[in-house]
């Protein structure tokens, strides 16, 4: 195996690529990948709800749900429709 040296100049011009690749999925817009069915755990995080708010919501009909087996899950579509539904504009 042959063996080869790495320069500072080398090392340098690791840098700046690397630098550069970095600066680029900054400014690149970032593209999150959402989950179609949401848990519960996961819907209170979002909502940022104790359990039994997240209850009362299901119960009063304000997010639509679906139960499979003794698992609850949620559209996250609609839950962000909900959540704009909902929203308030105090720029009154």
């Amino acid at each position: 195996m042959p063996t080869s040296i790495i320069t500072t100049d080398d090392l340098r011009d690791f840098k700046i690529e690397l630098l550069e690749e970095l600066k680029n999925l900054i400014k690149s817009p970032k593209v999150l990948k959402q989950k179609k069915y949401l848990k519960s755990a996961e819907v209170l995080e979002l909502l940022q709800v104790s359990p039994g708010t997240l209850q009362n919501l299901r119960i009063n009909g304000t997010i639509p749900y679906s139960k499979i087996g003794g698992v609850i899950i949620y559209d996250a579509a609609e839950i962000n429709q909900v959540i704009l539904e909902n929203r308030v504009d105090n720029s009154i």
